[in-house]
């Protein structure tokens, strides 16, 4: 039985229309003709030797053998990327300084610093975990190259949107103890905190009374208070530990929120070749932890 090459440019289209959700869109993004795609597509159909989308409404959805083509064409461009990268930059040096919410830093920074040390072994890169205010001045006092920090509508002089991450109140995953109860128990961070603010300023606006009833400098102490039901927590669903659930907030009489956008900030408007490598790397493993329809296009 012959063996089936892939044709990785026709897997790129492949994963760009599914991602951007239309190969129309697809077809802009890389420069090419509806028809040229569509011809992508048969021939993609042709190597799988069977259907990978099925038409659904007005667009195309993934059928089963597309689902699972999807996860292997991902990790397929990635391993081509990364080649390419590896051969054009290995000659990188220098260090790259990042700075980026603590929240990130077991969801988002292994993958990232992962992939970028393979592709780039000569660069260093030195990373800040802090809040908001302190990742801004980093950037503007030349101190940090890039910053991923949450969108306060605050701005600094080269910045772009990347995408938005839910807010949720959070809560033990043995049971919620204080429902009910008023005061409401609160669970934050030390103030400042942007997310502490916002969990109080929602609760003010829908006349709920809170006390706070545990603080801590850092996110281990969060999650550890939750899960012990000391009371309820607001975040994003990055980065949960297993002893905290995402609560129904509706059910609880909690009020929801918008979500937060996330912001990608850099010292220079033309950064150095390592750095630019990582802003474009940072952008990638945003993408494909944030939900899909959130991201920016």
């Amino acid at each position: 039985m012959a063996r089936v090459n892939f044709d990785l440019d026709v897997l790129r289209t492949f994963v760009t229309g599914i991602e951007l959700g239309s190969f129309a869109r697809a077809a802009d993004r890389l420069g090419r003709s509806t028809s040229a795609v569509s011809a992508q597509l048969k021939k993609l159909e042709e190597q799988a030797g069977t259907p990978v989308l099925r038409r659904e409404g007005r667009g195309m959805a993934l059928t089963e053998s597309g689902e699972t083509l999807l996860a292997y064409a991902r990790r397929l461009l990635e391993l081509n990327d990364e080649a390419a990268s590896a051969l054009r930059g290995a000659a990188l040096e220098g260090r790259v300084r990042l700075g980026m919410q603590e929240d990130f830093g077991e969801t988002l920074l292994p993958a990232l610093l992962g992939r970028f040390a393979r592709a780039h072994p000569k660069v260093r890169i030195e990373v800040r975990t802090a809040r908001n205010q302190e990742l801004l001045r980093g950037v503007r006092n030349g101190e940090l190259d890039l910053a991923l920090a949450w969108d306060t509508g605050e701005r600094t002089a080269h910045l772009e949107h990347l995408g938005a991450v839910p807010q949720c109140w959070i809560g033990s995953v043995e049971g919620q103890a204080w429902a009910g109860e008023r005061p409401l128990p609160l669970v934050v961070l030390e103030a400042p905190c942007l997310l502490r603010s916002a969990a109080t300023a929602a609760l003010d606006r829908a006349g709920i009374a809170w006390r706070v009833a545990f603080t801590s400098a850092g996110l281990s102490g969060i999650w550890a208070a939750v899960a012990a039901g000391l009371g309820v927590g607001l975040r994003t669903p990055l980065g949960l530990p297993s002893g905290v659930v995402v609560l129904d907030a509706e059910s609880l009489g909690l009020p929801t929120l918008q979500p937060l956008g996330l912001c990608l900030h850099r010292a220079e408007s033309e950064p150095e070749p390592g750095v630019a490598r990582l802003r474009d790397l940072l952008r990638e493993c945003v993408a494909e932890l944030l939900p899909e329809d959130t991201t920016e296009r």
